[in-house]
């Protein structure tokens, strides 16, 4: 058998292994009941699907015929990574407005195809639903700006 398309393959790979992660991570806690849910019971079910769903894409990867995977992208993994980074942080010291906003951007620039109008509408929309979601909805005592 050979592995026609490495993206499905890999992809698959990927799933399987944080699934595999997730299961093995759960084993350390409770695992109940469908009617008495421990907490390794979420964690273990989510666990098996990812696994499931990798060996699903995995196969995919010996009949379907791809690209082949290409070189690491440096660039976005290290963008998304600091804005993440930066989100965290910032969320406590500047405030969910700021944070989010600089969020957006940072992880807009990761893309292919960066324009500052379009960055700046999706931080705007997202910064609004995020706050009716989690501020509002769900009362999260989030700072709204870095002056309380």
């Amino acid at each position: 058998m050979k592995i026609t398309s490495q993206e499905n393959f890999w992809g698959g790979a990927m799933f399987i292994g944080f699934g595999a992660l997730a299961i093995f991570i759960a084993t350390d806690y409770p695992f109940g009941s469908a009617s008495r849910m421990g907490p390794g019971y979420f964690p273990t079910w989510i666990g098996i699907a990812l696994v499931l769903l990798g060996l699903a894409i995995s196969a995919t990867g010996f009949k379907d015929q791809g690209e082949g995977v290409g070189k690491f992208a440096w660039k976005p993994m290290v963008l998304l990574s600091i804005a993440f980074i930066f989100f965290g942080w910032a969320i406590d010291h500047v405030g969910f407005v700021a944070a989010s906003f600089v969020m957006v951007i940072l992880a807009s620039l990761a893309g292919r195809d960066f324009r500052w109008k379009e960055s700046i509408i999706v931080a705007i929309v997202l910064i609004i639903g995020c706050w009716a979601l989690f501020i509002k909805g769900l009362e999260l005592p989030f700072p709204l700006f870095w002056w309380r």
